[in-house]
């Protein structure tokens, strides 16, 4: 399976962050194949002096969506995250690991609707700090068809 992540941090040293959580997806969810530079945005969602550092990511998993999810969670969790968002209230944050889309075997795009997880990511049109890497690694088109 092919995984599309969405990675952002606007606390501590964010390049370093994001470095940190290539490396341990690598490590624990699969082989990268492709990596977006690291883009500067304004906070979405929320008021905050601290820009994030966003980028975007395609991974090659023999994982199935909910253990992807789970294993970035374990990474956010590693880098200093302590909670998460919830029901859109953000807050600034060390690292967030978002799944945009999983493309299975026979390259459709993989939907799944549950209360822990939905892919394509309902909210992806709307975060220029996701579209803007997400176009840069070619998964553009996710957006058209999601």
């Amino acid at each position: 399976m092919i995984y599309y992540l969405g990675l952002g941090s606007n606390l501590g040293d964010r390049d370093a962050l994001l470095r940190a959580a290539l490396r341990l997806i690598d490590e624990t969810v699969g082989r990268t194949e492709r990596v977006s530079s690291f883009v500067e945005t304004e906070p979405w969602g929320l008021q905050s002096p601290h820009p994030f550092l966003n980028a975007a990511l395609r991974v090659s998993s023999a994982m199935a969506p909910p253990e992807v999810l789970r294993a970035t969670q374990d990474i956010e969790h590693r880098l200093g995250r302590s909670r998460k968002s919830v029901d859109g209230s953000y807050a600034d944050r060390t690292i967030d690991i978002d799944l945009l889309a999983a493309i299975d075997e026979q390259g459709a795009l993989v939907r799944v609707d549950t209360p822990e997880l939905k892919l394509p990511h309902p909210l992806i049109s709307q975060r220029p700090f996701v579209l803007i890497p997400l176009r840069e690694i070619g998964g553009g088109w996710i957006v058209e068809r999601g």
